[in-house]
């Protein structure tokens, strides 16, 4: 018996009518033997949880470069939690839970070292091919640089998602939407948390009327803007929250901007990262045959130097970026003989 009929009957009897199916699928890039346990979108799912790019972002940071601390959120902290509150959205409305992990678990799979620092600095140096931005790496990720050039050949579907999460997209399913929804609201909480781990922050400089609405803990923030999505989405094809709360949640990421994004001490580490990420791309658009094999491999296959450079630099974890900078720039001590 193949199990994957099985699951696929099941999404028929159980999702609701704006779900999207999976035996509906658009398809991938290159045909392939469907599997006979999983539908397609869980076994993009896994694909993306063994790809290196996901293992990669235990090591990339999220807002506070090189944090000392243990508890501090990474780049794969973040894509779990954005996970952990889309998927519970997603069932709730009757969605394809499957679907909306894998599009959660690969929205952040291109994202630079340093966090946004990292990607606005390549986006400057790259201004005149295009510019930079992490959704659209996170598709090239899973589209060309996996698995040696080839890819993770997965479905239209999840492809959409990764490349429309930002504000600016438009994702072409609810689930998609979902995922959309679900990365501000859990990096704006989480950042809160962050802030006042690091001292830059108290619970108390919240705004009170931020407060009054949705409670001063991020439990019980998470808590009343996914309530709120739920209650403000059932039955409709669209993914919303109410009027009160989309301004709740816009006036709370106003606040991180002012108070922790744009301070002046992210600023200065800032400017740190960029200087390394911006040294790192010089000395490789000069001296590319010195990249590791498998982006020698795709400019021998044609790809653009500075794209591949870019590729280079975008699947650099933070350690790993700052070692090269050491190796490149710092002079070595020189034991005794």
């Amino acid at each position: 018996m193949e199990l994957r009929l099985f699951q696929e009957e099941l999404e028929e009897k159980m999702l609701g009518p704006y779900a999207t199916k999976s035996v509906n699928t658009k398809g991938r890039q290159r045909p392939e033997e469907k599997c006979d346990i999983r539908t397609d979108f869980q076994r993009d799912r896994d694909r993306i949880i063994h790809c290196k790019a996901f293992r990669r972002m235990k090591h990339k940071t999220q807002v506070f470069i090189s944090p000392e601390g243990d508890h501090y959120r990474t780049r794969l902290t973040h894509t779990l939690e954005v996970s952990q509150i889309a998927r519970t959205i997603a069932r709730a409305l009757r969605l394809n839970e499957d679907l909306t992990e894998a599009i959660a678990l690969g929205h952040d799979l291109g994202h630079t070292p340093f966090g946004h620092a990292g990607e606005r600095m390549l986006d400057r140096l790259c201004k005149e091919s295009g510019g930079f931005a992490h959704n659209k790496q996170s598709l090239r990720m899973v589209e060309r640089l996996e698995k040696d050039g080839q890819g993770l050949n997965l479905t239209w579907e999840v492809r959409d998602g990764i490349l429309h999460h930002r504000t600016s997209g438009s994702p072409s399913t609810l689930e998609g939407k979902i995922v959309q929804l679900s990365d501000k609201i859990a990096y704006t909480n989480h950042d809160i948390d962050d802030a006042v781990r690091a001292g830059m922050l108290h619970p108390t400089d919240i705004p009170a009327e931020i407060v009054a609405l949705i409670g001063h803990t991020s439990s019980s923030r998470i808590n009343a803007m996914i309530r709120d999505t739920i209650a403000n989405s059932m039955n409709i094809n669209e993914i919303h929250m109410s009027t009160e709360m989309r301004q709740t949640l816009s006036d709370l990421r106003s606040f991180m901007f002012k108070r922790v994004y744009a301070s002046d001490v992210a600023v200065a580490e800032h400017k740190k990262a960029e200087k390394i990420v911006g040294d790192l791309f010089a000395y490789y658009m000069e001296q590319p045959r010195e990249m590791a094999g498998e982006f020698r491999l795709l400019l021998e296959q044609g790809d653009r130097v500075e794209q591949v450079v870019c590729d280079y630099i975008a699947c650099m974890t933070d350690r790993f970026a700052v070692a090269k900078y050491n190796e490149l720039f710092i002079p070595r001590e020189w034991s005794k003989l």
